[in-house]
C-alpha cells in the first residue's frame, strides 16, 4: 500500500471516529415538551346562529405548555381568551329577524388536552419535522353575555330574561361551564428549537346560555314596570318591538334548549422546544 493511500485511510478512520460520537449526541437530545403562544379567531354557534354560519369571527389569543410522551403522544395545558358574539340581524330567517336579539361575551378558557401525532415527530430530524395531529380534552370557561341598548352595555345574566329564579322553577345559569375540545392541526419544526402550527378545534359545552337564549318567553307582564315604563329586564327579554309588533308572548319559543351552545377556535401558533440530554450508554 502506497504512502498516500495509508494517509487517506488514516484520515477516513479519524473522521469516522469523530463523526460517530457527534451523531450519537444528536440522537441523545430528547424533546421533553414545548411551550408557546397562539393567535387566531373564534366563532359562536347556538340559538342565534342555528345554521352554523361562519360570518362573524372574533379575536382569540392563547398560550400552552405541552409534555411529550414519545414521538406520537403528548398532554397539553392551554389557556385562551376569546370574544364571541352574534345577532339575529345576520339571519335570513324571518322569525329570527323579528326576534331581534343579540349578544357578546368574553371567554376565558383553561383546558387539558391529549395530542396524537399521525407521523413520528422529531424536531432535530429533518425527515420527521412535520406531522398532522388530532387533539381532544376537557376544560372549563367563564362567560358573561351582554348586549347594547341605546349604546349602553347591558349585562344579561343578572336580568333573568327567561325567568330564571322566578318562573316555573327555572334555575339561574352560572358564569362558568365545561367544554370538550375536539380538533385537528398540523405542526412543523422550522429548526431544532422552534415549531409552527395551525389548529382548528371545536368546543362542545354544557351550557345553552352563552348567548342568554335557551327556552321560551316568559311574557312582558312578568317583569315589573318602572315609573318611566318597561324595566330594562323586560326590554332585553323581547326586543322585537324595535323592528315591529312585539312577539314575546308567554310560552312562545325564544330559543332551542335541547342543543347546547358551541364555539370553534382556529389559530396559528409558535412554540419552543424543551429538550434534555441523555448521556449515551458506555459499552465495556
Amino acid at each position: 500500500m502506497s504512502g498516500n493511500m495509508k494517509k487517506l485511510l488514516l484520515f477516513v478512520l479519524i473522521a469516522l471516529a469523530f463523526s460517530m460520537p457527534g451523531r450519537a449526541q444528536m440522537n441523545d437530545y430528547v424533546q421533553e415538551g414545548e411551550f408557546g403562544i397562539t393567535a387566531g379567531v373564534a366563532h359562536y354557534f347556538g340559538d342565534l346562529n342555528p345554521r352554523a354560519r361562519i360570518n362573524r369571527p372574533k379575536i382569540d389569543i392563547g398560550g400552552f405548555v405541552r409534555k411529550q410522551f414519545g414521538n406520537y403522544t403528548s398532554v397539553r395545558l392551554s389557556a385562551h381568551f376569546a370574544k364571541l358574539g352574534y345577532s339575529d340581524i345576520y339571519s335570513n330567517n324571518e322569525y329570527q329577524q323579528r326576534r331581534n336579539l343579540s349578544f357578546n361575551t368574553n371567554i376565558f378558557e383553561i383546558a387539558l388536552q391529549g395530542d396524537f401525532n399521525f407521523f413520528k415527530f422529531i424536531p432535530t430530524d429533518p425527515d420527521h419535522a412535520f406531522t398532522p395531529y388530532a387533539t381532544l380534552g376537557v376544560g372549563f370557561f367563564t362567560y358573561d353575555p351582554y348586549a347594547y341598548y341605546h349604546n349602553q352595555k347591558v349585562y344579561l345574566r343578572p336580568l333573568h330574561t327567561e325567568g330564571e329564579t322566578f318562573y316555573k322553577g327555572r334555575k339561574e345559569y352560572g358564569s362558568m361551564a365545561l367544554c370538550f375540545p375536539l380538533g385537528f392541526g398540523v405542526k412543523y419544526a422550522i429548526n431544532d428549537n422552534v415549531n409552527l402550527s395551525f389548529e382548528i378545534t371545536h368546543r362542545f359545552t354544557t351550557t345553552d346560555y352563552i348567548d342568554d337564549v335557551s327556552t321560551t318567553y316568559v311574557g312582558a307582564d312578568k317583569f315589573p314596570s318602572t315609573a318611566s315604563g318597561k324595566s330594562i329586564a323586560g326590554i332585553m327579554q323581547d326586543r322585537s318591538f324595535e323592528v315591529g309588533p312585539p312577539i314575546g308572548i308567554e310560552g312562545r319559543q325564544r330559543g332551542f334548549s335541547k342543543q347546547k351552545d358551541q364555539y370553534t377556535i382556529a389559530e396559528f401558533g409558535i412554540s419552543f422546544n424543551i429538550t434534555s440530554y441523555h448521556c449515551p450508554t458506555v459499552n465495556p
